[in-house]
């Protein structure tokens, strides 16, 4: 019986498993694809988008103000006690000098009414209008602004994967190749051919290369983590990478970039800057438009309902018409000053944004020529840590024959490899840096023709 029961739960466990595996997607991407990815699925871009149709109904929403308006009001009344007014008693034939009391009215009343309003002039709609189509303008640019982040951080991202991969995999040989040396030199250690430092210095080095692949390993899991969460895809799904870093290093060697002209006004934070300032030019002018005068007309149309009961649902019900038409005009006179001080503050805040305006046209400059020093230096630092892994590689070799003939030390063979795998790491680091400093100059540069605003 508990065999069964066994049987049962491994068959039951197993069928959830499977079904678990088959939600599960998997994805493979080149860097291209993964950049194309994040900017139609990641969590920013979702809601970059989010933020531009919000600006659009926005815009709408400054812009129906001056269209159209038309409201209906349905209104109901019980008196419950009927207010009472005194007359002269002398109406009636009353004594001089006395009161009597008289209900005005019915008891209950019903009224619907509709009203169409139309804004016919005001300074303050025409500027909000204009500001609503710069915040949608600043809308969008923040939108491209953000598409570039994501791109480099998917660069990042994706760079970091491969870094952490390759670096395992090279700590893996290195690994195996110290394990047949330490193997080596305890058999000659045992044959007195070397001294028991040798072997401990060579046990030195297994130890830390051990140590750090298991580390390197870690961080392969974690890599690939960061990478779905910038992709926007759920953290335990699987993503294998198509691209190599040396490869994505070679190919991202454009020294073109270097020669590109600084149009700063292509730049996206120019752009925004530019916009600020055209918000408080908007804000300035909607404090002037205050002291316009505002025209608007309406036309009202109502029907009215009395009766002691409720009988405004019934066909004999009596129904009084009653309709207005107008026009409204508001001129302001005088505000104590008060829309003086506003005007002057909000020119005051547009001479700061001009000013800012200045600061950040520098800026971007300074940011563009050390993008593109970062750039060069980038490329240089990739080449140079390619000769010195060459030397490095040549130095170990040497080191390696000399200690196995008994010329060289084993200190100095540990030399040899900590140097060469100082060299190794810097390598990969270098084409990872290579990688992120060109995605930077592209953005200051804002040459990558990205967008998903219209996804």
């Amino acid at each position: 019986m508990n065999l069964r029961i066994t049987y049962l739960i491994l068959f039951f466990s197993g069928v959830i498993y499977a079904q678990e595996n088959q939600t599960q997607k998997t994805y493979t991407l080149s860097l291209e694809e993964a950049i194309d990815f994040a900017l139609d699925s990641s969590y920013t871009a979702i809601n970059a988008r989010r933020d531009i149709a919000s600006a659009i109904k926005k815009k709408w929403e400054t812009t129906a103000d001056g269209l159209p308006q038309i409201n209906a009001n349905i209104d109901y009344q019980n008196n419950l006690k009927q207010p009472v007014q005194l007359l002269p008693a002398e109406i009636t034939g009353g004594p001089p000098g006395t009161f009597i009391p008289v209900v005005f009215g019915t008891k209950q009343q019903m009224s619907a009414t509709a009203t169409a309003s139309q804004l016919l002039f005001d300074g303050s709609y025409i500027v909000a209008v204009r500001a609503s189509k710069t915040f949608l303008e600043y809308t969008d640019t923040n939108a491209k602004k953000t598409a570039l982040e994501i791109r480099e951080n998917v660069i990042d991202a994706y760079g970091n994967v491969l870094l952490a991969q390759e670096s395992a995999a090279i700590l893996e040989q290195n690994k195996t190749t110290l394990e047949d040396n330490l193997e080596d030199t305890k058999a000659m250690f045992e044959n007195g051919l070397q001294e028991e430092e040798s072997v401990e210095q060579l046990k030195i080095t297994y130890l830390q290369i051990s140590n750090e692949l298991r580390n390197a390993k870690r961080l392969i899991s974690i890599t690939k983590e960061m990478l779905n969460l910038v992709l926007g895809i759920p953290l335990e799904e699987q993503v294998f990478l198509t691209d190599d870093l040396d490869s994505l290093a070679e190919e991202n060697i454009s020294l073109e970039l270097l020669n590109a002209p600084a149009d700063i006004e292509n730049n996206l934070d120019y752009k925004l800057a530019r916009n600020l300032t055209e918000q408080r030019e908007h804000e300035l002018n909607l404090e002037k438009s205050k002291a316009l005068p505002t025209l608007s007309t309406f036309v009202n149309y109502g029907t009215s309902g009395y009766s002691q009961e409720f009988t405004f649902l019934n066909d004999n019900q009596d129904w009084f018409q009653s309709s207005i038409w107008g026009v409204s005009l508001n001129i302001p006179i005088f505000s104590s000053f008060q829309r003086n001080a506003r005007t002057a503050q909000a020119r005051i805040a547009l001479d700061k944004a001009n000013t800012q305006f200045e600061q950040a046209k520098e800026q971007i400059r300074l940011e563009i020529k050390r993008a593109k020093n970062n750039y060069q230096f980038a490329v240089e630092k990739y080449r140079t840590s390619k000769e010195n892994l060459d030397l490095a590689n040549r130095i170990e070799n040497k080191n390696q024959i000399k200690f196995t003939e008994g010329i060289a030390t084993s200190f100095e063979l540990r030399q040899a490899q900590t140097q060469l795998y100082t060299a190794q790491q810097e390598l990969l680091q270098s084409m990872l840096d290579l990688l992120n400093a060109k995605a930077a100059l592209e953005s200051a540069l804002n040459t990558p023709n990205l967008n998903f605003t219209n996804n």
